[in-house]
């Protein structure tokens, strides 16, 4: 493929990285080859090593940037002055409409590291939005917002496991995934989860959000 109109390094990093994501979701990562990269971005073979110097450290860095951003929206409803169980809801739809934002993205999250038994190295990485979810819980309880007979830490892990479990869902063709599949979602999370962590008044607020 001829190579694209010149365009500012971070242009072409841009592309390269896009296209990477494109690639790895349709072939799989260790199927995947940089000349795949470098054909999809429709750029010289050579300059993908101008940015980067291995597939390893494309994969890397697509995860880092888009978790980066992920976990910047969830920090930014922590940071907001809202009820918890509001707070909740606002996570939980950040996480299930990545989906619809960035299917390729997901897949590639899903499939190479979430699902990978190479994970170790990104425990912690992966754990964050669980955290979030854990302080978030953490507040509404000490305000009275959620029962006070919860462990946040278990808490957590229970209200973002069926989250996790309806990306890889959709990843794997087991459930619609278009917007219709994913309200639905959105409000069995608020109905089945959320409303087991809080009182009856408090639910029903919080599924309007």
């Amino acid at each position: 493929m001829a190579e694209r109109a010149s365009s500012g390094p971070e242009e072409k990093r841009r592309l390269i990285l896009d296209a990477a994501v494109r690639v790895f979701a349709r072939k799989g990562f260790h199927a995947s080859r940089v000349g795949d990269i470098a054909e999809e971005a429709g750029v010289a073979h050579g300059l993908l090593y101008h940015y980067f110097s291995s597939k390893d450290e494309v994969l890397d860095t697509v995860f880092e940037e888009n978790w980066t951003v992920l976990l910047e929206r969830i920090a930014g409803v922590e940071q907001a002055d809202e009820p918890a169980p509001e707070q909740l809801v606002h996570v939980a739809k950040i996480l299930l409409r990545t989906w619809l934002h960035r299917p390729d993205v997901v897949r590639v999250v899903i499939r190479e590291f979430a699902r990978s038994p190479e994970v170790a190295p990104r425990l912690s990485e992966l754990a964050k939005p669980i955290e979030a979810i854990e302080r978030v819980i953490a507040r509404g309880i000490e305000r009275g917002e959620l029962r006070s007979d919860l462990d946040p830490k278990v808490a957590a892990t229970v209200f973002y496991g069926p989250i996790d479990e309806l990306l890889t869902a959709w990843v794997l063709g087991r459930l619609p995934g278009d917007e219709a599949g994913v309200a639905a979602a959105e409000q069995t999370i608020i109905e089945l989860v959320l409303a087991s962590l809080v009182s009856e008044p408090a639910a029903e607020s919080a599924a309007t959000v």
